[in-house]
């Protein structure tokens, strides 16, 4: 049974547009970078004070906990400390709502898995690596040495912490596969800033993990998770963790069924079995090598118009029955996300699954919103 159940509070710290238009309202931004270079002087401090002083609060953390959650996987940007122009503008920081969701989070009971979302020049070209059609941090020896740098600086600040279960070294660099992908779906808003982008080598991934782990244990006690994503090589990554002698890690990975070419809850039963049962391989022999922590899943997005409310109730619910079963031999996992204010598909927020009854509000009970 996984010791760790959580959700993600995305875009809270760390923007997509997809899942909260409103703080692109008025400009063309895709992704926070443009958003960010768009917005001038107050008008962007305003709106990103309004922004993150609303789209999660206290009472959100008190309804996390009385779910029956133990932990949430907050994202946060490189730029979150503001500390080194080079890096930080245009961007807003927010370390100071990073304190806060600690201090809430121990009222209320909450383990915290930092996440760092996003690096400079961005790692994967997804707009939630900040920069869409743009993946070039691995390219320069100074980013990889920056993202570092603020690895050690969230370990100082936070490693003592009671609450903090681990920091999460970079999200999501991209693959081969995930890279020619996100050229297709994620266009670049400045074409020449994107000429030269690439997927992350693993060579480079395990060479940067390496030194982030040792960065972080300098600064935070061994009871603490370094936590690694799989890069989308979940498989090779047992060769990096059979070699090394790396003490309470976690390996991320984030199973997705649109990533396998399904969009639709009721499309093919076979194929989405298939799927599961896979995925619950895959995790039982990853563990015998390194805990596995899911740290995205979602429910399918789509459903047929023509189910009748009571069909879409049991689809999904069932949905999230078979997910959360594939998950439970996981160490950790959390779903993605807590609050997604697009409602043009289904599945993705977290308090609408549980209002809506798909997904068992303690995972053994219920709770009012």
């Amino acid at each position: 049974m996984s010791e760790i159940k959580g959700v993600n509070l995305g875009e809270w710290l760390v923007l997509e547009r997809w899942m909260d238009t409103s703080v692109f309202a008025g400009t063309d931004a895709r992704d926070e970078d443009t958003l960010c270079r768009r917005l001038q002087g107050e008008e962007k401090l305003e709106r990103y004070q309004h922004h993150r002083d609303t789209f999660i609060t206290e009472s959100d953390i008190a309804f996390i906990a009385k779910c029956g959650l133990n932990a949430v996987r907050l994202p946060v940007p490189h730029f979150l400390f503001g500390d080194d122009p080079r890096y930080c503008d245009p961007y807003v920081p927010c370390v100071s709502y990073v304190d806060q969701c600690f201090t809430w989070c121990q009222r209320y009971g909450l383990g915290i898995i930092l996440d760092i979302h996003t690096a400079p020049d961005c790692q994967n070209g997804f707009d939630n690596g900040g920069i869409c059609g743009v993946s070039k941090w691995h390219q320069k020896p100074e980013n990889i040495n920056r993202m570092l740098d603020v690895l050690e600086m969230l370990a100082d600040r936070y490693g003592k912490k009671e609450n903090l279960l681990g920091i999460e070294l970079l999200n999501e660099p991209a693959s081969e596969a995930v890279w020619e992908r996100n050229k297709r779906f994620y266009e670049a808003h400045d074409k020449e800033r994107a000429k030269g982008s690439s997927a992350v080598p693993l060579p480079v991934i395990f060479d940067f993990y390496t030194r982030g782990y040792e960065r972080l244990r300098s600064h935070m006690g061994k009871e603490k998770f370094v936590v690694f994503h799989d890069a989308f090589r979940f498989p090779l990554m047992k060769y990096f963790f059979k070699e090394s002698h790396l003490e309470n890690v976690l390996l991320d990975t984030h199973l997705y069924l649109e990533m396998e070419g399904v969009s639709d809850v009721t499309s093919t039963t076979n194929h989405l079995h298939r799927i599961l049962v896979d995925w619950n391989q895959e995790i039982y022999e990853m563990q015998k090598i390194v805990p596995v922590m899911v740290g995205e899943w979602s429910l399918p997005h789509n459903i047929l118009p023509s189910f009748t409310p009571e069909q879409k109730y049991y689809s999904y619910r069932l949905m999230a029955d078979a997910f959360l079963l594939t998950w439970e031999q996981a160490f950790a996992q959390f779903f993605w996300s807590y609050k997604v204010k697009c409602y043009d598909k289904l599945g993705w927020d977290f308090r609408d699954g549980v209002a809506r009854g798909w997904l068992p509000a303690r995972f053994d009970g219920k709770a009012s919103m």
